[in-house]
């Protein structure tokens, strides 16, 4: 049987307190991310004083900053700012794996919507297309994101 009624979360911002972590490492990158972000949130409403922005040094640094942040109850959601971009060795399948796992980690165990605005890409240019240059800037999209997944939580648990 089918449901009448769908749910969805709405793209708006007002009232939601939202928290970004960025990894500093790859910062030409990460630093255009946060500035989509940022400019995502105020076009939906989030005011500019409900936004925290933390930065860590890196991608592996993200998944302890955010489970730390959820546990504070201080915030409707969260987004993960980083870029992890391939070089010769095996070092970016660990770093981006285990921040990709720790990031999901946070957020089952908060139940706080955590977006995953993390780059992983094969070159510095790939990374600088998704982070505005060409294809968008997915710090922008991981904005709508968070703000629809915390009203669609808040929604649900009403």
């Amino acid at each position: 049987m089918m449901s009448d009624r769908v749910i969805e979360g709405a793209l708006t911002g007002q009232g939601l307190r939202v928290g970004i972590v960025m990894a500093r490492f790859n910062s030409l990158v990460t630093e255009s991310l946060l500035s989509g972000a940022l400019s995502g949130l105020r076009r939906h409403g989030v005011a500019d004083e409900a936004v925290t922005v933390v930065k860590v040094p890196g991608a592996w640094e993200l998944p302890l900053t955010l489970a730390t942040m959820a546990e504070t109850g201080k915030f409707d959601g969260l987004i993960a700012l980083g870029a992890v971009i391939r070089g010769d060795t095996p070092h970016f399948d660990y770093v981006a794996g285990e921040a990709a796992k720790g990031i999901g980690q946070a957020m089952m165990k908060s139940q706080v919507p955590v977006v995953f605005g993390v780059l992983t890409t094969n070159t510095l240019e790939q990374a600088m297309d998704r982070a505005g240059a060409k294809s968008g800037n997915k710090g922008y999209d991981a904005a709508a994101t968070v703000i629809e997944m915390a009203n669609l939580l808040r929604e649900l648990k009403s």
